[in-house]
């Protein structure tokens, strides 16, 4: 049976977090990471003072940075923020504050013209071109 998963696609943070509970059939062939993500992975482990949690997210850090060389933020993602921005406003939205670091993705994954997986699908609604995927992790045991 050929594979119907899409061949590329850039994962979005909240993926990243729990890629050991979401079923590769519902992942691209060949997965991106934005910059703008892993800046986030690093601070995870700093903003918990439990240690087994703390471990945990370095390890999550850790996997990700040796599975993939991360896509930078660079002139053409600050391009398409603009239209990121815009469609966020139109929509009646705030695209400042906490939503700043999702539309970067956002931004990243439209630049490139890549589908975007992600848990959270309603945080990137009604961005105009992105085309989102959503992605369900499994319950953490």
């Amino acid at each position: 049976m050929p594979d119907a998963r899409r061949g590329r696609g850039l994962l979005d943070t909240s993926v990243l977090i729990d890629l050991n509970r979401i079923a590769a059939t519902e992942l691209p062939v060949e997965v991106a990471v934005s910059t703008v993500s892993l800046a986030e992975l690093v601070c995870g482990p700093l903003a918990t003072e439990e240690l087994q949690e703390r471990a945990r997210r370095q390890g999550v850090l850790e996997r990700i940075e040796a599975l993939v060389d991360p896509l930078p933020f660079d002139v053409a993602s600050a391009r398409a923020y603009a239209h990121v921005y815009a469609s966020v406003r139109a929509a009646g939205r705030k695209p400042r504050g906490a939503r700043a670091v999702d539309l970067l993705i956002a931004a990243t994954a439209l630049s490139r013209g890549l589908p975007l997986y992600t848990c959270n699908p309603d945080d990137f609604a009604g961005l105009d071109g992105l085309d989102v995927i959503p992605v369900a992790a499994r319950p953490r045991s």
